[in-house]
């Protein structure tokens, strides 16, 4: 024989390999067997092409309103479904608690401080709304992005075509470093923040759809940034939904709310059936984060105090969802992470170049291979709707805070050029301590009885970001001041 073993020999040797296995302990056995699965799991995510990137940005929505995160009326099925196969981090948060800046942060992975876009207009009074000294304020703040590291601008680095629909503020989307996209921006008439991009989702889901195919047939991996205008008001959802909710509610405000966000989330289902029903759900991370949060006014179509705007909860938490089969596994998390984590993390699973000084963590090895965040604090910036001074972001600074484990630090500024937040909303100026993990909606400041976090958290604050320009109290006294 040419193998030199006769067919008994071989027989003998198989069941001596059978009886030296059956010696081996259970435990050993299975998790070898898991290392297996593992090893498997990391080599296809290295071995197979990038994966295509979706990130879903939801516009105007409170973090409790999803029925993954609990809320007892609000429907939100595709959203839940993809939960249910995310990595979901149920303390999320954006620095900033406005949109314009809240998404520059999210496509740079900079804070506001760092890439200069505070807020959302220059301050009228710089200059008349109208007047081409205004505009030329409005096209200097867009040129910031020109500068940039923007997540398209550095995955087209390793190949990729992107698609901008929804919200976006800085011009044309080809300004921002995308391929394709719908927004003509500013100066275009109606492109303050994304003219015909704000079409998607109120109109359809074709754009991105055509993109996706296009893409897919080129075979070129595909970053879509969807960020539409929903829930954002104007509140108008199919009458289907009004009836829904206004059988639950009271308020037809509130009914027409939460109405919106299942209108969202039934545009959310129809983007992940398309990647399904094309086949390549599989190789496609998935993203999703909102710009900021919202309480809806019972009595007005506008937000309740101590939510857009605001750094309390309400403002700036937001679930964090990361989605990728076979990559991520699902489960729900603790952690504390923020929308500066994304980029980082985008750009890890694509194999792309991660810019030297981004803020934030990559948060694949976390998800994907159990390692420790390395992380115990984040950091948040509030500032006033106008911008009064586009080179000094102090200059409109009203909030900063701090997050470590339980505790919540909320330090507020002092501003006399815009007193929409601080002054009319009953704002306390002395520090503001919240023990989150008991007081989720800030209802008792603990900072009196708690004078050494104070002092710890003002002093990791300052050291994140050092400010010497203005002024916010520290310590807490009896006296109220600064009001």
């Amino acid at each position: 024989m040419a193998s030199g073993i006769n067919s008994s020999k071989k027989f003998d040797l198989r069941r001596r390999a059978r009886s030296k296995r059956a010696n081996v302990p259970m435990m050993t056995r299975w998790l070898f067997s898991l290392l297996i699965v593992a090893v498997c799991a990391v080599s296809r995510a290295i071995a197979s092409d990038p994966p295509n990137v979706v990130l879903i940005i939801t516009d105007d929505q409170a973090w409790t309103d999803y029925g993954f995160m609990g809320h007892q009326r609000i429907e939100t099925p595709n959203l839940d479904r993809l939960a249910a196969r995310s990595a979901v981090f149920t303390r999320g948060y954006v620095p900033t608690a406005l949109c314009r800046p809240s998404l520059a942060t999210i496509v740079t992975g900079l804070y506001p401080h760092q890439h200069r876009i505070c807020g959302n207009d220059p301050s009228r009074a710089l200059a008349p709304p109208n007047s081409p000294q205004y505009a030329e304020l409005r096209s200097q703040m867009i040129r910031r992005i020109d500068d940039l590291p923007t997540l398209p601008k550095l995955l087209a680095e390793r190949g990729y075509l992107s698609h901008q629909s929804g919200k976006w503020w800085e011009g044309s989307f080809k300004r921002g470093g995308f391929t394709h996209g719908m927004t003509r921006g500013f100066p275009e008439a109606g492109g303050r923040h994304g003219d015909d991009g704000l079409r998607i989702g109120r109109e359809g889901m074709t754009p991105i759809f055509e993109f996706i195919d296009d893409a897919t047939s080129q075979r070129k991996p595909f970053f879509v940034w969807y960020a539409p205008f929903l829930p954002h008001k104007p509140h108008n959802p199919p009458a289907r939904l009004v009836e829904k909710y206004q059988r639950m509610v009271d308020s037809r405000f509130v009914a027409r709310y939460y109405a919106m966000c299942e209108w969202f989330d039934e545009t959310c289902g129809e983007l992940l059936t398309h990647l399904e029903q094309q086949g390549i759900a599989d190789n496609t991370l998935i993203v999703y984060i909102g710009d900021n949060g919202w309480i809806q006014n019972r009595t007005a179509a506008g937000f309740a105090p101590r939510s857009k705007l605001s750094p309390n909860e309400a403002g700036i938490r937001q679930p964090i969802l990361l989605s990728w089969p076979g990559v991520i596994p699902p489960g729900r998390r603790d952690e504390l992470v923020s929308s500066i984590d994304l980029a980082p993390t985008i750009l890890s699973a694509a194999g792309a170049t991660i810019p030297d000084g981004l803020p934030g963590i990559n948060l694949l090895p976390v998800v994907r291979d159990g390692k420790p965040l390395g992380r115990d604090t984040i950091f948040g910036e509030g500032y006033t709707h106008d911008v009064p001074d586009l080179d000094n972001p102090a200059e409109s600074l009203q909030f900063r805070w701090a997050i470590e484990g339980p505790w919540k630090l909320l330090l507020t500024y002092d501003n006399a050029i815009d007193k929409r937040v601080v002054g009319d909303s009953g704002v306390e100026m002395r520090p503001q301590l919240f023990e989150l993990s008991n007081d989720l909606h800030e209802t008792k400041n603990v900072a009196a009885q708690n004078p050494e976090v104070v002092a710890r958290l003002a002093k990791k604050i300052a050291a994140w970001w050092p400010l010497a320009s203005r002024d916010a109290i520290t310590q807490w006294t009896e006296a109220r001041e600064g009001k």
